[in-house]
């Protein structure tokens, strides 16, 4: 492959083409997705902060290593549990107190200082510009604002930037954040001025964020407004190495990230499908068994809730739930004809404690998860690049004078003392985004992710089989009617399960919807190709060398190839 090759899908072509700039400038796949992922902040304000997460799995095409950074913020040291139960109740509440560390700008530094080439000036340029002189509002930046209307107005500094004129953004209106563009302006005047190699550079960039003008405003906001984060907590935090976990799927290798989100249900998910084997996965024509799918799901979701938090935390081994006698024992708890409402483990006591206390609220299924795009790149030189940026702006405030949503991802925190996800000084919130690639006989294949929430690993799973076991092309694979199964607690506040529930996009089959009916699944549909099924984006490469990408049409999202 020549090094101008790439392939790129994200999930908004401000941020594609920043991507591609990128690479025909000469740099890798690490500089495009880094460049990507920072416009996804600007373009994307109301699922994506400059603020917020941003976990990056990436393969180096010099070493063939790979590897991932978590790109999560931990719990301020002021964080106690006792305290936000005592006055709260089991779930983290709304605004600045389930702020935690902001993650993404070290995390976008740390993949470019070790893997990429350019300066953070460099790769911040199109996400500085579309700020700065704004971008066209589009339909799902204004659907998802109006929908939230309440929730934006609730915090003045919010309101001016998400509503003006009291109203949401009308699409096609040019949406402007100057405040967002200076902010991003400090790292690279601070990277500009500061001496030494790149390096040094992408350091001043780092420390302007989390030490100087940036850190000072956000830690005072929060010491005026009762907020917990301070400049210890800024200027301490690091973002962690992780390592990934390689799984077998039906001849190919894929690489998830670890507990520290769903990369290890990802791996659970993946595992259990391959031990079944193909012919179990599929209808006698050739169709998904979407019943057996789901009842794996929900398995997978029952162990995330038993088993899985920040690793420093988990009180069994993550790669224990790879084992393959383990994975045997819950594929043997499947009933090939019935429902299992929502398997065990699981606290089933509080879960239904929760469901009563929520009953007539609308339920996360029919709002859609608030959060999260994707970035994938893939180059000529075998340099990968997969990386979810995340983090709402409807349920946090942004702090005055810097544009910034700050990560509100203590919401997959739980205020319950002794709870395996309860919050902890230092402790990460349990992620929900969880990038992944792909390798073929050891050489570069694929790059996926996906926004939704804990649609995330269903969508990249359907995917996956549409690929693998029935032999789709991705365009066609990724366009196939998804199900998802919400018979789990969910990542969110206030964390409600919904026993045997299972959403479906309307142009799933009528013959599909009653067969799961008859096997006791509670079925409601969605609107077809609704944004709430997720918004995959993939770049490929075949055996060849040949690339592709596609970005799902659920999401705005596109793609682009140099072939």
């Amino acid at each position: 492959m020549s090094t101008n090759n790439f392939a790129i899908a994200t999930g908004h072509p401000i941020a594609t083409e920043a991507a591609e700039t990128m690479l025909r400038a000469g740099g890798n796949a690490i500089d495009a997705g880094v460049a990507a992922g920072l416009a996804l902040g600007v373009v994307h304000p109301e699922l994506v902060s400059v603020a917020g997460v941003a976990p990056i799995i990436l393969r180096d095409g010099k070493t063939g290593r790979i590897t991932s950074y978590d790109g999560v913020g931990v719990w301020p040291k002021a964080a106690n549990v006792e305290w936000f139960h005592k006055n709260f109740g089991d779930s983290v509440p709304e605004g600045i107190l389930r702020t935690v560390v902001p993650a993404a700008p070290a995390a976008w530094i740390r993949a470019l200082s070790e893997f990429g080439t350019m300066r953070f000036g460099d790769v911040a340029a199109p996400a500085i510009k579309a700020a700065r002189d704004g971008f066209p509002v589009f339909e799902l930046l204004s659907e998802f604002v109006k929908s939230r209307h309440r929730e934006y107005q609730r915090f003045e500094s919010t309101a001016e930037i998400f509503l003006p004129n009291g109203k949401p953004p009308v699409v096609g209106e040019t949406f402007v954040q100057t405040d967002l563009a200076n902010s991003l302006q400090i790292m690279v005047d601070a990277e500009r001025n500061a001496k030494g190699d790149r390096k040094a550079g992408l350091a001043a960039a780092r420390a302007a964020f989390y030490e100087g003008e940036i850190a000072q405003r956000i830690t005072a906001f929060h010491a005026e407004n009762g907020g917990l984060l301070t400049m210890e907590d800024m200027a301490s935090y690091e973002v962690r190495e992780e390592t990934t976990f390689p799984v077998q799927f039906r001849g190919s290798e894929i690489y998830c990230c670890g507990a520290w989100c769903q990369g290890i249900s990802m791996a659970e998910t993946l595992t259990m499908l391959e031990k079944a084997g193909k012919e179990r996965i599929l209808t006698p024509d050739g169709d998904i068994d979407r019943h057996f799918l789901l009842e794996v799901l929900k398995r997978v979701f029952a162990d995330r809730e038993a088993f899985v938090t920040d690793p420093d935390y988990m009180k069994v081994d993550p790669a224990s739930l790879l084992d393959a006698s383990f994975v045997a024992q819950r594929l043997a708890t499947i009933s090939e004809t019935r429902s299992d409402p929502m398997p065990a483990p699981g606290d089933m006591d509080h879960l239904n404690a929760a469901y009563r206390n929520n009953a007539g609220k609308t339920p996360e299924y029919a709002r859609g998860s608030a959060d999260t795009s994707h970035v994938s790149v893939i180059d000529g030189d075998g340099n990968m690049f997969s990386a979810t940026p995340s983090d709402p702006s409807s349920d946090t405030q942004v702090i005055p004078g810097t544009g910034l949503s700050v990560s509100s991802r203590g919401s997959q925190s739980r205020a319950i003392p002794g709870h395996l996800n309860a919050l902890a000084p230092g402790k990460r919130p349990r992620l929900t985004p969880n990038p992944i690639l792909g390798l073929k006989d050891g050489k570069p294949w694929i790059a996926m992710g996906t926004p939704g929430g804990d649609i995330q690993i269903q969508a990249m799973a359907q995917v996956l089989i549409h690929m693998m076991d029935r032999g789709k092309g991705l365009r066609e694979a990724i366009l196939e009617p998804r199900v998802s199964s919400y018979a789990y607690p969910g990542s969110f506040a206030p964390h409600i399960a919904y026993p045997n529930k299972v959403l479906y996009e309307q142009d799933l089959p009528d013959a599909a919807i009653a067969e799961l009916q008859a096997r006791g699944h509670d079925m409601e549909a969605w609107a077809q190709q609704t944004w709430k099924a997720g918004g995959i984006c993939v770049a490929m490469s075949d055996e060849n060398g040949n690339l592709t990408a596609f970005a799902d049409p659920r999401r705005a999202g596109t793609a682009t190839v140099n072939a």
